[in-house]
């Protein structure tokens, strides 16, 4: 399926994408990015590793990196401790 196919229409009944984020499914709208993604995901802001599609992303490119229907995204958050 094309990045650029519009799959169903989300509970606003406007068009989404599908994603797989962390092994869930997730609805987004089209054009999305990164950084649009971590802040519905309360994410915005704190330190995170990023992962689309199996390349690991620079937290600068976070809010130009677009995502597109079937995107595979890996977020892992960092926690210091001791």
């Amino acid at each position: 399926m094309s990045r650029d196919a519009v799959q169903s229409s989300g509970t606003a009944g406007g068009p989404v994408i599908h994603l797989v984020v962390n092994g869930d499914g997730r609805e987004v709208p089209p054009e999305t990015t990164v950084a649009g993604l971590l802040v519905e995901l309360g994410l915005e802001g704190r330190p995170v590793l990023v992962e689309r599609n199996g390349d690991a992303l620079f937290p600068r490119d976070f809010a130009v990196t677009a995502l597109g229907d079937g995107d595979r995204v890996e977020i892992v958050r960092m926690v210091a401790g001791g």
